[in-house]
C-alpha cells in the first residue's frame, strides 16, 4: 500500500506535534510508501520509504503561495506514483484542497479531527471524506456517520515508566500550551486552597507556553495570579520542551493534572497514564481509560474547590497504592489508545476503502 499523507507539522521536535513523526514512523512499518505533504517542516526524521514535501509555512510563505506549493507536490505524487488511500491529520484545509483531484482518482480519504472547533471546513471536509477518525468521540465535533474511534495513538514503548520514583516533595505536574482553554487558573486557585488543606510541602510545575503573541495576555495573566495568592514558591512556570524530554517529566511528578473541557482530546493526559502516573481530568472522554479509579480522578470542570480536594486524597493515599493506579491506568492506555492499536486500525481501514477503488 502506497499512502498518502497531509500533516500540520512534521518536525520531531515540536513540543505539541512532534508526535506526528512516531506515527509516520510507525505506519511506514505497515505500508510500502509514505509520501507526506506537511503545512510546515522543521528536524525531519523518517524512515526511507517516507518522502516529506513542505507547504513551506516555516518559510513564511503566504497563504496563496502554500497553496501553489500544495497543489504542486500533490500533482506531482500523483504522477510520479500509485496512491491507494490518503490520510489527513488535523489538517482539514488540505482534505477540501485535495479531494476533486483525489475522487477522480477514486483515492479514499481519511480524514483525523479531535478538536472542538467546528468550522465550515471541517464540515465540508467531514461531506468529502470516506472515513473521519477521532481518538475518543467526545472529541469529534460534527456529525458521526462517517466517525470510526481509534484511539489517540500513545507510543508507549516511549512513553513509559522506568522504574523511578516521584520527587519528594511532591510535584503537581501539568503539561501543556498557554491557552485559555487549557484552564490553568483553575489549578492555581487550587493550589492555593491545597496550601491550607495539605499542611506539607509541595510544588506545582506548569510546563508550556503560549502557542503565539495571542496567548502571551493570558500567559502574563496567570503569573500575575500566581503573585496575587502568593504562591511564587510552590507554582514555577517551564517553557515546553522537546518530546524527547517529556517522559522524564512525567515519570518525576506525583499526578498530572489535565483541566480541558469534555470535547477535546489532550494527548498529554494518556502520555502521562503511560508512565503509570495518576491524571486528574475534567474532560468525559477519559473515563473509559480512566476505568476503576473514574470516581477519584476526575473533577468538575473549573471546580477549583473540588480540583483542591481530589489533589488532597491524592497526596494522603500511600505511595504503593498510587504505584497500583499508575500501573493500571498505564494498561488501560495500551489497550485502548497505543500506537501500535492505531495503527492496526487505521491499516485496516486504508484496506477496507481502496479495495473500492482503482489506481487510474
Amino acid at each position: 500500500m502506497k499512502l498518502l499523507l497531509f500533516n500540520l507539522a512534521t518536525d520531531a521536535d515540536d513540543p505539541i506535534l512532534g508526535f506526528t513523526t512516531r506515527w509516520i514512523q510507525a505506519l511506514a512499518k505497515r505500508v510500502e510508501f509514505i509520501h507526506v505533504i506537511t503545512m510546515r517542516a522543521g528536524r525531519v526524521e523518517v524512515p526511507e520509504n517516507v518522502q516529506v514535501y513542505s507547504v513551506g509555512k516555516e518559510k513564511g510563505y503566504s497563504e496563496p503561495r502554500r497553496a501553489v506549493e500544495f497543489y504542486r507536490h500533490l500533482f506531482r505524487i500523483l504522477r510520479e506514483d500509485c496512491i491507494d488511500a490518503c490520510f489527513s491529520h488535523m489538517i482539514p484545509i488540505f482534505t477540501v484542497l485535495a479531494a476533486p483531484v483525489l475522487k477522480a482518482k477514486r483515492i479514499p480519504i481519511v480524514t483525523w479531527y479531535a478538536h472542538p472547533s467546528l468550522t465550515w471546513i471541517l464540515k465540508l471536509a467531514h461531506h468529502l471524506s470516506d472515513r473521519m477518525v477521532a481518538s475518543v468521540a467526545t472529541a469529534y465535533p460534527y456529525r458521526k456517520d462517517k466517525l470510526v474511534v481509534v484511539g489517540q495513538g500513545i507510543d508507549t514503548d516511549f512513553f513509559c515508566p522506568n522504574g523511578s520514583h516521584p520527587e519528594e516533595p511532591p510535584m503537581i505536574l501539568c503539561v501543556g500550551r498557554l491557552s485559555p482553554v487549557k484552564d490553568h487558573p483553575t489549578l492555581i486557585r487550587a493550589a492555593a486552597l491545597l496550601r491550607e488543606r495539605y499542611q506539607k510541602p509541595f510544588r506545582v510545575v506548569i510546563l508550556g507556553g503560549p502557542a503565539g503573541p495571542r496567548d502571551e495576555p493570558y500567559a502574563r495573566s496567570l503569573h500575575q495570579l500566581v503573585e496575587e495568592l502568593n504562591l511564587r514558591d510552590i507554582v514555577s512556570f517551564h517553557p515546553p520542551v522537546p518530546q524527547s524530554a517529556l517522559p522524564n517529566w512525567y515519570r518525576r511528578c506525583t499526578v498530572h493534572v489535565n483541566l480541558t473541557p469534555t470535547g477535546f482530546g489532550d494527548k498529554v493526559a494518556w502520555e502521562a497514564m503511560a508512565c503509570a502516573r495518576m491524571c486528574l481530568v475534567a474532560n468525559e472522554g477519559f473515563r473509559e481509560t480512566l476505568g476503576d479509579y473514574s470516581d477519584i480522578l476526575f473533577f468538575r470542570y473549573g471546580d477549583s474547590i473540588d480540583l483542591a480536594s481530589k489533589l488532597d486524597s491524592i497526596l494522603n493515599i500511600p505511595s504503593s497504592e498510587r504505584e497500583s493506579i499508575g500501573q493500571y491506568l498505564r494498561e488501560r492506555v495500551v489497550q485502548l489508545h497505543s500506537l501500535e492499536k492505531l495503527v492496526t486500525r487505521l491499516v485496516s481501514i486504508f484496506s477496507m476503502l481502496r479495495e473500492g477503488g482503482v489506481c487510474q
